[in-house]
């Protein structure tokens, strides 16, 4: 079983003294989203665990606890979003630069495979228009180009709750949002794809619709069965490789049981599908 933690809740960030106690217990019972009385009870007993998938906004937690981690025998990887927005979008952002900080030391400790970098989503808006997400994914990339081998780009998708911030806040002019129709975003990826590979950095894109290979951007997996049989040193269960039906209909992500639960992450991104 590969334990994803978490698409719900930036644990890594907030809530990891919680997962260390759960890893101590040897399990975590999960709430369904849309049925608040069905618990599911998933074990973390190593014997279980093929590995741990881990999504954060800032890893220097998991940096912190990686050789304890690795000394309980618990492959892992880390991937980290970082996009650099102005606070009106994240309003509870890390600190970019302790951010790098923390990746960099990550990747010397674990090996760069393990840390994927991800800018996620790309939103255009007044503020985050095409010249900014190619000023700033190039800072990003040029930072980190010796720490990172893959980077995950991904279509912001105007989900109903998110849709409504972003609605109030064009409301109070804070900001204002800008056609994300195919050839504006087509124009903007390409240039992403550009930096990327100059910066010798693998780029694929995260559960699109629509297919960007004919720009230089391959449609890839998060949690990717590959890169956790390399991790792990040997494969595993053929079904539990097979594509995740409870994801999005484009999303490549292999068999995955996430933890923790919806609407509890502090960061507050008015983007977030998760609160």
């Amino acid at each position: 079983m590969i334990v994803s933690v978490s698409r719900r809740c930036d644990i890594p960030r907030f809530k990891f003294d919680w997962f260390i106690e759960r890893l101590n217990e040897g399990f975590v019972d999960v709430t369904n989203p849309y049925n608040s009385k069905q618990i599911k009870r998933v074990s973390l007993v190593k014997e279980n665990v093929d590995a741990f998938v881990f999504w954060t906004r800032d890893p220097n937690r998991i940096l912190a606890n990686a050789d304890e981690l690795t000394k309980r025998g618990y492959p892992f990887y880390v991937m980290v979003s970082l996009t650099g927005y102005p606070n009106v979008l994240e309003p509870n952002q890390a600190v970019v630069s302790e951010v790098l900080k923390s990746m960099k030391e990550l990747a010397q400790k674990i090996g760069k495979e393990r840390v994927i970098w991800r800018y996620d989503p790309v939103i255009l808006t007044d503020i985050t228009n095409d010249e900014f997400h190619w000023r700033k994914f190039n800072e990003l990339a040029q930072e980190l180009a010796s720490s990172v081998q893959r980077v995950i780009i991904s279509v912001y998708d105007e989900y109903k709750r998110a849709a409504k911030r972003l609605g109030e806040l064009e409301k109070k002019g804070r900001l204002k949002l800008l056609n994300m129709d195919s050839d504006n975003l087509r124009g903007v990826l390409l240039g992403l794809n550009e930096i990327a590979r100059a910066n010798n950095m693998e780029i694929q894109s995260c559960a699109e619709k629509e297919d960007f290979s004919s720009i230089g951007i391959k449609s890839g997996a998060c949690i990717d069965a590959a890169l956790i049989e390399k991790i792990c040193g040997a494969p595993f269960n053929c079904a539990q490789a097979a594509r995740d039906k409870n994801q999005r209909p484009n999303c490549l992500c292999c068999q995955s049981v996430d933890i923790g639960a919806y609407n509890t992450c502090a960061a507050h991104c008015v983007y977030c599908y998760a609160s």
